[in-house]
């Protein structure tokens, strides 16, 4: 722990960030400072002499030991943003990622009734789903998880927000109530059994089940896409996020499932991270 001579927020984000493995030390020992001790990020660095109380350098060290471990920042601080929306989140959820506001920004592209129909499924915590009613108030969205403590953590931000959306339990589409959805989105599960990404960065802490999906990563994806036109109205369409080399494989789903306009978007680092199709307007097409 920092001798008490050296309890200044500046000595304390600077010996922190000595000792944090991770893309960005200092700004992970700001965050962590300024959540144990109430103060913005701005005040470090216009007071960097200020005094931190030994109660508040004790959490801060406990919490700079558990980064240190690994343990992602969005978890030790209980919250994440996601298109400018402060969200809770825990270890029973995915934390949100900026590549997936590309998928959001996606689905707002799509030609959609002006009540629009939407449904998120395997919702983690509600981020996709609040961020497109935050953008479209009178759309009907709403979103499914299998886990329960998701479905009370997207319930809860939901209310937090004040934002509308219909949180329910179930594993895909196995336990909804009948719907017909004019826009249905997913990030699910996409990693390969024995990866080696899943013993790297955050992913070591997140749930597995929010992150593989059998030998080759497909297997929610390939039941998402078989299933979801029982579920599509017509001219509806299926969002799912994917893998960086996944693009021609969902391709290839889409297609045989019978859907159209079939293509894959990318996502901030340029890959292809996002495939989307339509179903025909045909409703005999659903079967």
């Amino acid at each position: 722990m920092t001798s008490n001579s050296s309890l200044t927020c500046e000595s304390l984000i600077r010996e922190a960030s000595s000792r944090i493995v991770s893309d960005t030390p200092r700004l992970d020992a700001e965050l962590l400072l300024s959540h144990v001790t109430g103060l913005g990020r701005t005040s470090f660095r216009a007071w960097p002499e200020r005094i931190v109380e030994p109660a508040q350098v004790e959490a801060f060290e406990a919490l700079v030991t558990e980064r240190v471990a690994g343990k992602p920042i969005a978890y030790l601080l209980g919250h994440q943003e996601f298109w400018s929306l402060p969200l809770k989140v825990s270890p029973s959820t995915l934390i949100p990622r900026p590549d997936t506001e590309c998928l959001v920004e996606v689905a707002l592209s799509l030609p959609l009734p002006a009540k629009a129909r939407v449904l998120d499924l395997g919702t983690g915590t509600g981020a996709i789903a609040l961020a497109l009613a935050s953008e479209h108030p009178d759309w009907q969205v709403s979103a499914c998880d299998t886990v329960d403590e998701a479905v009370a953590l997207a319930r809860e931000n939901a209310q937090a927000l004040g934002l509308c959306v219909s949180v329910v339990r179930s594993h895909w589409f196995d336990d909804l109530p009948p719907g017909s959805f004019d826009l249905i989105v997913s990030n699910p599960p996409y990693i390969k059994e024995g990866d080696h990404h899943l013993a790297e960065g955050d992913v070591r802490f997140e749930p597995g089940s929010a992150l593989v999906s059998g030998v080759d990563g497909l297997d929610d994806i390939r039941e998402i896409v078989t299933r979801a036109p029982d579920w599509l109205a017509g001219n509806g369409w299926l969002l799912v996020e994917h893998g960086y080399d996944q693009a021609e494989a969902v391709q290839a789903l889409f297609r045989a499932r019978g859907f159209g306009s079939v293509k894959s978007r990318q996502d901030y680092g340029q890959r292809d991270r996002m495939t989307l199709g339509q179903w025909p307007g045909n409703p005999d097409n659903k079967s």
